[in-house]
């Protein structure tokens, strides 16, 4: 008698690999219809061919099959089929979670989208509420291959509710190359915040390690799933605070299959003018106060004159005659409506012809539209409006209020006080907008003007992170351009490193124009060593004496070390330490300490990135100014001369949150270099 031959699909491994293949090729075999589509009988001229072109290639994009990205990275089996009662015997269905919807050719799923709302269990399911789950699977990869599995069984009440090692070595993996996503490991909590409706603005207080980030682009990416077609109308944005951070982040989205999103920074969105000056920490204080934005309306609307003279209008030979104050209760009536400046100055004419019409109604004539539109072109008109609500250029309003002493008393009076308006005003008054040295704060309330005179226009959905540094001005520039959308508001109090730091979330909403926005916190700390957290939240009482402190549910609980250097070739020597490591090292240093160990770096022959540039296997440091660390993550990180980073901020309290952030940069290790003594909050 012969032995039966084995077969490779009793292996439950090798089922899961066969099932990976076969996706694969479906996949496939979904792009290829894609890319042999034919739209010659369906274009009906050329713009349509160049719209359904563009279509189809953004289609094809997303239909990517990255090999060293997981396809699908998890499992449900169902005890019952949707809607089945829930008898024994009654066989469930089982999906694959992935990145993207995958179907056969009889368009059967094959992976499940992790957005749909048969995926949430996958994120939601617990021992104590399973929701109907009997099997939940997380698949190890290496590289793109699936190399292990780790089953729990959810309504077993036998087997103990732990926390798997896959889904642990998956958030602690190291990392070389910009952030990725996180759609395997995103927790019960943080998804509540990603499945949030478009309708409503969320705010996302999180510390260090907490996953703000990645929870807001996923939540971007949730709601392109659920609203495709209204945010493909209406748009959205996501707003980091430097060029570096977007680059940091710029692969998180195609990775999930959405390639439509914009990214900018707040200087980007207020480019009106060049910016080549720079403020003084007070008068960017002052410039960036919301107070602000009500002297900007009194300049503004004080270009408006009340009419002192009629308006008479000749056609043909008849003379038709508007006094004075007729023309002024026009005026007033447009002002009290409260519209832009620029739609009143345009509603103008078309009133004052208007009242014309009524008079040659009233003298037995018939005009019609054509008539009244005419006569709002007529000249006399045309120089009445010029008169009594002339055209005003934001960048020339803005220039004068900052250039003009008595301009400026004028209309911040009882708002700004004498030493407010002094810090203000410009000691060299520029003769141009094209000659002066703007300022990033004078291009945010260059915006603010452009917006009361024209509408600025409104997206879907916006998201916003590392808010906690913007001024009131700035979250108003941010706010009018979702006005009519929702926006996630993401940051950390705690590193708030600007003058004008954020005090509270509450009041960052109001001048944003949400104030109905909810407020969560993130407190699980997944990717800072507990070492490392619990180190740099010694800070805490210094910087942020309400914040909830970061737990870290690491179970490695990863590498720290503080040592005493000698000079640049002791710091240089930690990060060699580090480097034996496998993943990627940042050397974190006072912005006026990098061109030292930039030299130090380069006479040990060790190449370096700076931040924004891609790490590769050959070149894993990047050597990171403090004030450009925020938001970035590295697996090991050396910090030099904490004492150093504190005394580059202009003020203590500044500098500290600027050492908090550095601190808290690290995946998996830290070490911290000192020649001169540590701040003293530190050895507390």
């Amino acid at each position: 008698m012969s032995t039966p031959a084995h077969d490779p699909l009793d292996d439950p491994l090798a089922r899961e690999r066969a099932h990976l293949a076969a996706s694969r090729a479906a996949l496939r075999a979904m792009r290829e219809d894609v890319e042999a589509l034919d739209i010659r009988d369906v274009a009906a001229n050329w713009v349509n061919a160049q719209v359904l072109t563009r279509q189809i290639d953004e289609r094809v994009k997303a239909l990517a099959d990255l090999s060293d990205t997981p396809l699908f990275f998890g499992r449900l089996d169902y005890l019952h089929a949707p809607g089945a009662e829930r008898a024994e015997g009654a066989g469930g269905e089982r999906f694959y979670i992935g990145r993207r919807h995958v179907h056969d050719a009889d368009g059967d799923p094959m992976v499940i989208d992790w957005r749909a709302p048969v995926s949430q269990p996958f994120y939601r399911a617990s021992k104590k509420n399973p929701m109907d789950v009997g099997l939940r699977r997380r698949f190890g990869y290496t590289g793109g291959d699936l190399t292990a599995y780790e089953d729990e069984h959810l309504s077993d009440p036998a087997e103990p509710a732990t926390a798997g090692k896959l889904l642990q070595q998956e958030i602690e993996r190291p990392r070389v190359g910009p952030m990725r996503d996180i759609v395997a490991t995103i927790q019960p909590e943080q998804d509540e915040i990603v499945r949030s409706g478009l309708s409503g603005t969320v705010c996302v207080q999180g510390g260090p390690g907490t996953g703000k980030t990645a929870v807001g682009l996923h939540r971007v990416a949730y709601l392109l799933y659920a609203h495709r077609e209204r945010l493909a109308r209406t748009g959205t944005l996501v707003i980091g605070p430097n060029r570096s951070f977007l680059h940091y982040i710029e692969q998180v989205l195609p990775a999930l299959g959405e390639l439509t999103v914009r990214q900018a920074t707040v200087d980007d969105l207020v480019a009106h003018v060049e910016v080549r000056g720079t403020d003084e920490a007070a008068a960017a204080i002052v410039k960036g106060d919301a107070r602000m934005a009500e002297v900007l309306r009194r300049a503004l609307y004080a270009h408006v004159t009340p009419p002192t003279e009629p308006v008479v209008v000749v056609r043909g030979s008849r003379r038709w005659r508007i006094p004075a104050y007729e023309l002024e209760e026009i005026v007033t009536e447009l002002l009290d409506r409260d519209i832009r400046y620029g739609a009143a100055r345009e509603a103008l004419p078309q009133r004052i012809a208007h009242a014309v019409l009524v008079r040659m109604e009233q003298a037995g004539e018939a005009p019609d539209d054509r008539v009244q539109d005419a006569v709002a072109r007529n000249s006399a008109v045309k120089a009445a409006v010029k008169a009594v609500w002339p055209a005003v250029d934001p960048a020339k309003l803005v220039l004068r209020l900052l250039s003009d002493a008595e301009f400026l008393a004028e209309h911040a009076a009882g708002i700004l006080d004498e030493d407010e308006q002094k810090t203000i005003l410009w000691t060299r008054p520029a003769r141009s907008v094209k000659s002066a040295k703007w300022s990033a704060a004078d291009a945010v309330l260059i915006d603010e003007a452009a917006d009361l005179i024209q509408r600025t226009h409104s997206l879907g959905h916006v998201v916003l992170d590392e808010a906690q540094d913007l001024s009131p001005m700035q979250y108003r520039a941010v706010g009018r351009r979702c006005t009519t959308g929702s926006a996630t508001v993401l940051g950390d109090l705690a590193q708030g490193t600007t003058p004008w730091a954020t005090r509270s979330w509450a009041e960052a909403l109001a001048h944003l124009g949400k104030p109905e926005g909810a407020v969560e916190e993130l407190t699980a700390g997944f990717r800072v060593p507990t070492d490392v957290i619990a180190y740099a939240s010694r800070l805490l009482p210094h910087i942020a004496p309400g914040l909830t402190p970061v737990a870290s549910v690491r179970e490695n609980p990863g590498f720290f070390e503080v040592r005493t250097a000698t000079g640049a070739a002791d710091v240089v020597d930690a990060c060699l330490r580090l480097l034996r490591n496998e993943g990627s090292t940042g050397l974190i240093a006072a912005d006026a300490r990098i061109p030292e160990l930039a030299e130090a770096l380069t006479a040990a022959g060790i190449s370096y990135l700076a931040p924004g540039e891609e790490t590769t296997r050959e070149t894993r440091l990047t050597l990171v100014p403090a004030s450009l660390a925020k938001g970035l993550e590295y697996d090991y990180v050396v910090l030099d001369e904490p004492r150093a980073v504190v005394d580059g901020e202009p003020d203590e309290r500044t500098g500290l949150r600027r050492l908090y952030v550095a601190l808290t940069r690290a995946v998996s290790g830290l070490i911290v270099t000192h020649a001169a003594p540590l701040p003293a909050q530190l050895a507390e």
